[in-house]
């Protein structure tokens, strides 16, 4: 028996940004709070209602469908999706099946299988301590996005970086926030193990909520399986659940085949041809902003290393900020420069002044003029990378010219050897110890004491020059 090799394929829904619901003029909104409070006699299923189509939802999967390199359909029609279920008021959802939005794509060196659109089911909200649960129908009838990969993933890692780089991708495009925490993206994971080359039995991973849920779950299910054929078992084809708890997946029904859904064309809905719309290729690439990728070649570009380039490509708050400090500075300052200062120490500025949920360019503490300045200051060697750090925090909570405040608080470079002499002398009365331990060869007694004059400066000071001083003082 050869070794098991797990094939991984991804089905993430994720929930669309439009005004309204899929099929009626319900409003779209995740953050209300009320129960039942968006819906209708469409959402709600009322007999002798009809549903018409959202054509912003449909606008939404197609430009995902062009960032993709995907096919767009010309033909393309909604389905019916037949089951059973509390939170399906109809009895079906509508969706599609032979003729999906978008065929094929590619996205971080995985091929797509389609992108179509259908609509969402309701919430079921369980009280275990009363034993019930009752259905929330705000969410029934929102939009919702299909993405299907080709069953080409063999880790949990892997799993885990597309998911997050697709999450990227619609935060760009617009098209959802995709936050796994509000059920805004959902993913669910398909895993077989098999021989090298073959195919084993697939079981479906339902209801994972984060990334780090969904890897563990992977991780854990390609673990179980391996062990269970190892041992002479068999895998059934099923859904399974995860217990964050107890960190392992669970049983929870045998998996349907797509004839079970029984899919047939929604007869109250028309087919659509989408060469007969002003949705064409060309009109939805040209009005495409620059994508993930795109930007994080560009930095790369740039010089910037890979971990700062993912780093602000994974913030758009930060790199729209990156982009017009860079563009003030206009190759003044080195662009790794201010991305160092970026994703290290005015990161750290905003989560210690609690705006840790920034969301426009305008709620960062600092405009881009005065960050700017600061790196001017450093590249010239006005002031140190001790006093720019001190600087940022100063200018971030007080919208004052850094130039000015580096005046007013004695913080710009003290180089010349007159103006420290007196504060090496002091440096070396106040720490005699040290002094004796530098004359007996202490190397490290000389960086100590450089240190000391550091502190005294304010950090103001140039290292060079007090090092030099403190040699020649007690040479």
């Amino acid at each position: 028996m050869g070794e098991y090799v797990p094939t991984i394929g991804l089905e993430i829904h994720a929930e669309l940004k439009t005004r309204t619901k899929m099929f009626c003029n319900s409003k779209n909104d995740p953050e209300e709070g009320r129960a039942n409070v968006n819906v209708c006699p469409v959402c709600l299923a009322h007999p002798g209602t009809l549903p018409v189509i959202n054509k912003e939802a449909v606008r939404h999967v197609l430009r995902v469908g062009v960032a993709l390199g995907g096919t767009l359909a010309d033909y393309t029609e909604f389905d019916r999706k037949n089951y059973f279920y509390p939170d399906l008021p109809k009895g079906y959802q509508i969706s599609q099946y032979e003729y999906p939005l978008v065929s094929g794509g590619e996205l971080a060196g995985i091929a797509l299988t389609r992108i179509h659109l259908e609509e969402d089911t309701a919430s079921s909200i369980h009280d275990e301590s009363a034993h019930t649960t009752v259905i929330d129908f705000n969410r029934a009838g929102i939009p919702l996005m299909e993405l299907v990969t080709e069953p080409i993933i063999h880790s949990a890692e892997e799993a885990g970086s597309f998911a997050r780089e697709l999450q990227l991708l619609l935060r760009y495009l617009g098209a959802s926030d995709a936050n796994m925490e509000k059920g805004e993206m959902r993913v669910e994971a398909n895993i077989s193990m098999g021989e090298k080359d073959k195919m084993g039995t697939k079981v479906e991973i339902k209801n994972l909520n984060s990334f780090r849920a969904m890897e563990r779950a992977v991780a854990y299910e390609i673990q179980r399986q391996s062990e269970l054929l190892k041992r002479g078992g068999k895998v059934l084809q099923e859904t399974r659940g995860w217990d964050e708890a107890k960190q392992s997946t669970f049983p929870q029904r045998t998996k349907e085949g797509s004839a079970d859904y029984r899919y047939f064309p929604d007869p109250d809905l028309p087919s659509l041809r989408l060469s007969e719309t002003e949705l064409s290729v060309e009109s939805l690439r040209s009005e495409m902003p620059e994508l993930p990728s795109q930007r994080r070649e560009r930095y790369l570009g740039l010089g910037l290393k890979k971990e700062d380039a993912d780093i602000l490509t994974g913030e758009p708050l930060l790199a729209h900020f990156f982009d017009e400090v860079t563009q003030i500075s206009a190759s003044s300052v080195p662009a790794q420069i201010v991305a160092n200062y970026i994703t290290n120490d005015l990161v750290g500025v905003i989560r210690d002044m609690g705006n840790r949920d920034t969301e426009t360019i305008a709620e960062i503490p600092i405009t881009a003029g005065n960050f700017n300045t600061i790196m001017r200051m450093l590249v010239q060697k006005d002031i140190s990378s001790r006093v720019a750090k001190d600087l940022l925090l100063a200018s971030s909570k007080e919208d004052r010219d850094p130039g000015l405040l580096a005046k007013e608080l004695g913080l710009l470079r003290v180089s010349a050897s007159s103006e420290l002499i007196s504060i090496v002398e002091g440096v070396l009365k106040a720490n005699a110890p040290v002094v004796e331990d530098f004359k007996r060869g202490k190397a490290n007694a000389l960086e100590y004491l450089v240190g000391q004059g550091m502190k005294a400066t304010r950090g103001a000071a140039d290292p060079e020059t007090l090092r030099t001083l403190i040699k020649e003082k007690l040479g």
